[in-house]
């Protein structure tokens, strides 16, 4: 990796796109700290003092602009939200479907609706948290004041989704994926500062910071070989002569990631179980309150088991549930079949898409669980060992993908380059 950055940083043009992507970031962390007109900052600090919910896990995604609501608090997860919908109309509306085989103008119609309903998004979210969550943190209820919020948050998660998109086009990775990346590295350096504040007074030893790293670092490189891991199945294509030229006869593979949904999973998963600790901000005193915080809670006991044990099993069902939406044998199967193409050994057809589901459903299995062990494994450490890393599931597997995404697209354009100058 360090070698791919130092090629590349002799490169001008990919030099120009790194710092042009640095820069954006830079600016996307400066508006993570401008904070929204019209806050108490008292009571904001006071409303995440030792809660949990949905509150700190948004936070954390922001890099703390949703606990120190600032204008980008809402974050991108308004036109994340809106992405994920509009890929789940195009697999459920045929007009959608088609205008997505269309190329590239399909393509820029649906990205034109996508910035249009991440807009309603942020809008709705932006007067739900005003007036729901965060209204006693309001100095002044009046409409006047709620309207400047509103715009303010709406207007920040706008001009986030315009920096993503120019750090796509003009810059190095995925823009959308680099923000939600630069948000979570952010906390780093304060959880770095925490511990070793910790390890010097005596709340901390030694021996489980040492713990922790190591099962950090054996974590990490759990999560590299599941995002890398890929089951290749060979695919033959039979040779036919059309006209006078002879087409197929060549071989290649169908890519069957172990984990197939990413980091979707993890992310449903955690949402569903944080909302009864959610619930507990508007019923904080009662039955309701109580119970949640002692059996669904990820600090309470037994919580802390049962809610570890309810996102084990909440993460394999939605890794098959997603999986199945975003891949499907049967439909693989007749492409296959009509382009002249067979698995050896396996007859086209049905008993082909048959071969693909089971082979899926295993592989599957083995991703759901450790995409399981991976999630639940990080919050039982911090339950035990009082360490101030927020070393979540989901922030390892959205930091390492992105990671790994960013290196494979510098290499390719390095790869590219070298083929240029090669032809000139």
């Amino acid at each position: 990796m360090i070698s791919t950055l130092r090629n590349a940083w002799k490169i001008p043009d990919l030099r120009k796109k790194i710092l042009y992507t640095l820069m954006m970031l830079a600016v996307f962390r400066l508006g993570a700290n401008i904070p929204v007109p019209g806050m108490n900052k008292e009571v904001l600090e006071s409303m995440f003092t030792g809660q949990g919910g949905l509150l700190n896990f948004f936070s954390f995604i922001s890099g703390g602009a949703f606990k120190n609501f600032t204008i980008f608090a809402l974050s991108i997860s308004p036109y994340i939200t809106a992405s994920i919908i509009m890929n789940l109309l195009t697999i459920a509306i045929p007009s959608l479907e088609a205008l997505a085989k269309e190329g590239e103008e399909g393509r820029k119609k649906i990205a034109q609706y996508t910035r249009y309903g991440t807009v309603v998004l942020a809008v709705i979210q932006a007067i739900g948290i005003s007036i729901g969550l965060f209204r006693r943190a309001l100095i002044s209820t009046d409409v006047w004041s709620i309207s400047v919020v509103v715009i303010t948050l709406t207007a920040g998660t706008a001009f986030l989704m315009w920096l993503g998109e120019q750090i796509t086009e003009k810059g190095i990775g995925n823009g959308i994926s680099l923000i939600i990346f630069a948000g979570i590295v952010s906390r780093i350096p304060v959880g770095t500062f925490q511990t070793f504040r910790k390890l010097q007074v005596g709340d901390v030893s030694i021996v489980s910071l040492i713990i922790f790293v190591v099962l950090a670092i054996i974590i990490i490189a759990g999560v590299i070989a599941i995002q890398q891991g890929t089951r290749k199945i060979p695919v033959q294509y039979a040779k036919r002569v059309v006209g006078r030229k002879m087409y197929g006869g060549h071989s290649t593979h169908i890519p069957l990631k172990v984990n197939q949904a990413g980091v979707i999973p993890v992310i449903f998963a955690i949402s569903l179980l944080q909302f009864p600790l959610t619930l507990t901000y508007f019923f904080q005193n009662g039955g309701f309150s109580n119970f949640v915080n002692t059996y669904l809670s990820p600090t309470g006991n037994p919580g802390v088991w049962i809610y570890n044990i309810l996102y084990a099993i909440l993460i394999v069902f939605f890794t098959y549930f997603y999986t199945a939406v975003t891949f499907n044998p049967v439909e693989v199967a007749n492409n296959m079949k009509k382009n002249g193409g067979f698995i050896p050994g396996i007859r086209p057809g049905r008993p082909t898409s048959e071969y693909l589901s089971r082979t899926l459903n295993r592989i599957t299995l083995a991703g759901a669980l450790f995409l399981a062990v991976i999630a639940v494994m990080p919050s039982i450490i911090l339950n035990f060992t009082d360490l101030q890393f927020r070393f979540g599931g989901t922030a390892l597997l959205i930091a390492i993908g992105v990671s790994l995404e960013t290196m494979k697209q510098i290499e390719a354009q390095m790869v590219m380059r070298h083929y240029q100058g090669f032809l000139k």
